[in-house]
This record gives structure tokens, C-alpha cells and sequence, in this order.
């Protein structure tokens, strides 16, 4: 038997990062984990520290590799998979960021936003066309532009050709492979297609989008495939020598991971936000109800099969939020235990508009609201109305596919950390109306990195290797009254509507 027995993944996230080894049958040997600052200049804004999301790879990837008492050799590759739209921008020949990570949730480009689609009142459909995305806070474009338009000297350099941009894949990629002695400058489409840049059928920058945005084309990565050998680790590093083979946008990975290869196929990613996708096939489907198209995956020289995408801002990082700005939990798992000791929410309804709403509503301007309040509800409630709406703005999106696919839903599979809360996944069951199923192995955005970079190398043989380590661990029937269901999601989408065209005189754009 070969050496090389197992695959290592890079999965960095939006509030840590993650190393994971996996063994030919998908199982988890060891993970390395480390949380790294999330800073909040303002109130919208929401910024990582490139340096520091290095710092934590490096750390994690010592750790799973100890953990596991493996070294290098025993790598037959290594996949990325990231946090999406997320913006950074670097000097070529320091390494140094100009600025920090401007993340996926960060709205501060509202007034870029608002230029690019006054300036064009069919703009942002035009673009959508073309990309599969709206203009919105959410792409990486609008961020691009705010780093060169706000940073002394940033503009000039990156007309120098001095700059380069990447979401964190392309970062993590270009360190891990030399950096300034010769990182390779890379991204895959999964990840070109969260840009507002990529032409989402031809798999290729657009000039005339880039020129809008005031984007330099010398700034941007090359479009690779999702799957096949990017380049080794770099010199006296840990990963010397290995090939680093796979990258997937962290949703992609997720629906490669959880085996989602047929048309029609849907999960669920419960995590920081959460993000239902469909696979639609080899065909680029666009919504006319508020979802995104985008790349899922591309496998070598195949020819890339698409999604339809509902994206949510928050979902876990609502909790997140109740835990250390509230302080109402000390830790995430106990929401759960208190929402458990009332029977329902008592009336309220927590709509979680932290950086405006994203699908289906597309709504720059919203601002969180908890409405229904009176005497009655307690800390349980509050509880209660936090897991339900992570359920109700899944509902959305789903609704949204239906409409969309004229295919029906008919299970929904989950993955994430917030799957372990089984009080929301019995309500998300009984909000779609369909089986919601959690597999076995829970990491599958990690997992889906890892097997994009083994079927690269040949570790594994493809997609149908993928579908024999897919295991269920558990499911959830809907229960319950329809007349319920259908009351709780009416009070909810007049909720959704008091967030609207909230606007704070006081905040400076």
C-alpha cells in the first residue's frame, strides 16, 4: 500500500480555521482548530486580519498533523476550501496586505452599490445575466473598489501592477506555495463566480465589468478548475512537496461533500450564515425569484455543472451575537436547552438584518427587528425566536427553489455546526415540509475540499466514490399541523417587512 494515505483539507472560515485529515473512507482522523479576531470598525463593517488568518493555517495544519502522528509523506494532496466574496488585497513584492479582509457580511459598500445601479437603471440585472449575481454588498467587486478607492496609494499601485486580489483561497494558496519567491496566483470558478466579475458561462473575467468597477485586471487570479494540481508547499515548510490539488468556495464544497451530483440534488450549510444550494446540471439557471446562480463544481476538464443559491448573512453568528454582545448563553450549544424550556416562541419573532438581507429580498438598507414583544416572553422565547429563524429565512430560499425548479423539494440534506441543535432541525423539517437528513460525517465542507484534491491525484476515482462514502446519520420527519406551520411563517414574513427602509441619520457612509 502506498505511503500516502490520507488527504488534508484547509477549511477557513469566517470565525476560524480548520485543518482536517481524512482517510480514504471520507472518516475524520484529526482536526486542528483555531479561532482568529473578528473586528468591527463600524457599526456594518466586518474585517479579518489577512496576517493573522495565515497564523492560524500554519497553526492548524501543525496541529491536525500531530494530532494524527503523520507527516507530510503520507499526504497525497491538499484541498482549500474558504470563506466566500471575502476581499484581499496585497502587495506582490512585500506579502503585505494594503488593508485588512473585508468580509462576505460586510456592508459598508452600500453607496458603491447604489452608484453602479443608479448609473444604469437595467445595471444590476445586466450584470446578473452575465455573472449570476446581483450588485450588492455581497460580491467582491464592490469591496475591490472601496480597498482602491480609500487606501492611500492603493489605486496607484494596482495600475503599477503591483497589487494582487484574491478571496482567501487565492491567499491561503500564494502563501502556502512561496509568496513573494513565487506563490502561485490562483482561484478556482467556484470562487470566480462570488466576484461579480467571472462570466459564469464562459468561466472567464470580464473585462467591461472589471472597467465599471475601476478594477485592474493585473490585480485578479487566473480561473482554474476545482480539481487538479495547483502547485506543491512551498520550502521549509510543513507541506513541502505536496500538491495542493483541490479549492471550493466553502458552499460548493459543502454540496460536493454531502454527494449533491444530481440535478434537483439541495443542501443546507448551517453556519456563520447559512446557504441552500441546487444543483441544476451543466446548465446556468437563472432565478426570477431572488437566488443566485453560481459554479458549483468543475472537475478537471469536465465541463462545470451549476447551482442555484439561496445565501442568508446570519444564521449561527446569531447566536454568536446573543453569547458575547447579550451574554445571555455562555456557550452556543445551550440555546438549544433554553429554548427547550418554553413551547413555543411566545410571539416573537427575531429577524437577524445585521448587514441588510440577503436573499431573496436583496435589501441593503435592512436592519435587524425583534418584534412581538410584550411582558409574556422570557429569555426562553428570545431563545426560541433565534433557532426559528434560521428555519424561517431557509424556508425562503426554499420556496424560492421550488418556484424556480418547478421541481418540488423532496428532502433536504444538512450539514453545519447548528446541526447538532436538533429542536431547530425538527422545525426546519416542519417548515419544508420534507426529511431533513444530517450525515454521518458532519464536516462536509471540509470533506468536499478533500475530495476535490484527491480525485485530482487519483486518490479517489471520482464522483461515485463520493456517493459510496456517503453515510446517513440521522433524519427529521415533518410533524405538526399545517395550519401552525403556515400561521408562524405569516407572522414571520411581516416581521421580515419592519426591517425595511430602516435608515440611521447618524452613521456616516
Amino acid at each position: 500500500m502506498s505511503d500516502q494515505q490520507y488527504v488534508l483539507a484547509i477549511d477557513e472560515g469566517t470565525t476560524s480555521a480548520r485543518a482536517i485529515i481524512f482517510d480514504h473512507a471520507g472518516t475524520v482522523v484529526s482536526v486542528g482548530q483555531q479561532e482568529f479576531e473578528q473586528i468591527f470598525p463600524r457599526a456594518g463593517w466586518v474585517e479579518h486580519d489577512p496576517i493573522e488568518i495565515m497564523e492560524a493555517v500554519r497553526e492548524v495544519v501543525g496541529q491536525a498533523l500531530g494530532k494524527a502522528s503523520i507527516n507530510r509523506h503520507q499526504l497525497a494532496a491538499i484541498g482549500i476550501t474558504n470563506q466566500r466574496e471575502t476581499t484581499i488585497v496585497w502587495d506582490k513584492n512585500t506579502g503585505q496586505p494594503v488593508y485588512n479582509a473585508i468580509v462576505w457580511q460586510d456592508g459598508r459598500t452600500t453607496s458603491i452599490v447604489n452608484e453602479i445601479n443608479a448609473g444604469d437603471p437595467a445595471g444590476s440585472e445586466r450584470y446578473r445575466q452575465i455573472t449570476g449575481e446581483n450588485v450588492s454588498n455581497y460580491p467582491s467587486a464592490p469591496k475591490i473598489k472601496w480597498i482602491l478607492d480609500n487606501v492611500d496609494g492603493a489605486r496607484e499601485k494596482a495600475e503599477a501592477g503591483d497589487l494582487l486580489f484574491g478571496t482567501p483561497d487565492t491567499w491561503v494558496l500564494w502563501n502556502l506555495t512561496g509568496g513573494v519567491n513565487g506563490g502561485i496566483h490562483v482561484t478556482d470558478v467556484t470562487n470566480a463566480s462570488r466576484t461579480l466579475l467571472m462570466d459564469v458561462r464562459e468561466l472567464t473575467w470580464r473585462e467591461d465589468i472589471c472597467k465599471d468597477f475601476g478594477i485592474p485586471m493585473s490585480m485578479l487570479p487566473e480561473i482554474k478548475s476545482s480539481s487538479e494540481v495547483y502547485g506543491y508547499g512551498s520550502k521549509n515548510s510543513l507541506l513541502i512537496d505536496t500538491p495542493i490539488a483541490g479549492i471550493l468556495g466553502d458552499q460548493q464544497a459543502a454540496t460536493f461533500g454531502q454527494a449533491c451530483f444530481e440535478p434537483g440534488n439541495v443542501k443546507n450549510t448551517y453556519g456563520t450564515g447559512c446557504f441552500t444550494l441546487m444543483n441544476t446540471g451543466e446548465e446556468a439557471v437563472f432565478s426570477k425569484n431572488g437566488l443566485l446562480t453560481t459554479v458549483c463544481y468543475k472537475i478537471g476538464d469536465k465541463k462545470p455543472v451549476y447551482a442555484l443559491e439561496g445565501s442568508i448573512a446570519v444564521a449561527g453568528s446569531l447566536v454568536q451575537w446573543l453569547r458575547d454582545n447579550l451574554q445571555m448563553i455562555d456557550s452556543a450549544p445551550e440555546i438549544e436547552e433554553l429554548a427547550k424550556t418554553v413551547e413555543d416562541n411566545g410571539g416573537a419573532y427575531f429577524v437577524p438584518a445585521f448587514s441588510g438581507l440577503f436573499a431573496p429580498y436583496w435589501r441593503t438598507e435592512a436592519r435587524g427587528a425583534l418584534v412581538g414583544l410584550t411582558r409574556y416572553v422570557n429569555r426562553g422565547h428570545l431563545a426560541r425566536a433565534v433557532i426559528e429563524a434560521t428555519a424561517f429565512q431557509t424556508r425562503e430560499v426554499v420556496d424560492a427553489m421550488n418556484a424556480d425548479s418547478g421541481v418540488p423539494l423532496t428532502a433536504l440534506k444538512v450539514d453545519g455546526g447548528m446541526t447538532a441543535n436538533e429542536t431547530l432541525m425538527q422545525f426546519q423539517a416542519d417548515q419544508v415540509g420534507v426529511p431533513v437528513i444530517r450525515p454521518v460525517v458532519a464536516e462536509t465542507t471540509a470533506l468536499g475540499a478533500a475530495y476535490a484534491a484527491g480525485i485530482a491525484v487519483g486518490f479517489w476515482n471520482g464522483e461515485q466514490d463520493v456517493i459510496d462514502n456517503w453515510a446517513e446519520d440521522k433524519r427529521w420527519e415533518p410533524k405538526g399541523e399545517e395550519k401552525e406551520r403556515e400561521r408562524l411563517y405569516r407572522n414571520w414574513k411581516k416581521a421580515v417587512t419592519k426591517t425595511f427602509d430602516w435608515v440611521d441619520d447618524d452613521v456616516i457612509d
